[in-house]
């Protein structure tokens, strides 16, 4: 009986040594992997962070642009005996809008609530340009609206190619957290899915800002 005791126990041991060397293997296997892919996510998770900062500046370009248009109106309608309805209506959706894109918070967390808020602002804005041509048509022979009009329009263009570049960062990012075998370990480390824009109607065509 002694001598099968002392073999099953160097069995029993071999079957134990075996286990923990597969697992160590398995480990530094998986360890090699993610931390090459580590680095790879990490600059990924970059190149996304840095094109949001470029869709974010370039939003904020029209929206600095839109109080200028706005007092450029004011100016040029002061000698005016009285205020034009459309004008008026059309400059207070146009301020609700941009105090609305304006208040919200971490947009890059909230892309599809930032999307709406910047859609309704170009649409208000849209309206009020609209308006004013209506109210005064010989404005757009100012210097200054003239110098607007190319700003606006160079902006929506910025932002469309912006856009553009983010979205296919984001699925660059996205498509490699998902592959094998980094989607076991990806969330590991706290990479997770970015959210994309949304495509809005008429996306294809080149924004154009008329006055």
């Amino acid at each position: 009986m002694r001598p099968y005791k002392k073999n099953q126990y160097y069995f029993d041991m071999k079957k134990i040594i075996s286990k923990i060397a597969i697992a160590f293997m398995t480990i530094m296997a998986i360890s090699t992997l993610s931390s090459c892919n580590y680095n790879s996510l990490v600059e990924k998770e970059q190149t996304v962070d840095q094109a949001w900062a470029q869709v974010e500046n370039q939003y904020q370009r029209r929206a600095d642009l839109i109080p200028n248009l706005v007092n450029t109106v004011k100016g040029y309608s002061e000698h005016e005996s009285e205020t034009f309805i459309k004008v008026t209506q059309a400059r207070s959706g146009l301020t609700e809008a941009y105090n609305a894109a304006e208040a919200v918070e971490n947009p890059q967390q909230n892309i599809q609530q930032y999307q709406e808020a910047q859609s309704k602002l170009k649409g208000a804005l849209d309206i009020y340009v609209n308006a004013v041509k209506e109210a005064y048509p010989d404005l757009k022979a100012n210097q200054n609206f003239i110098d607007l009009q190319t700003q606006l329009e160079g902006t929506e263009n910025r932002i469309a190619t912006e856009r553009e570049r983010y979205t296919q960062a984001v699925k660059d990012y996205n498509t490699s957290i998902k592959k094998f075998p980094t989607t076991i370990y990806a969330g590991w480390f706290g990479f997770k899915e970015k959210e994309q824009f949304k495509a809005e109607a008429g996306a294809n065509k080149a924004p154009k800002v008329e006055f």
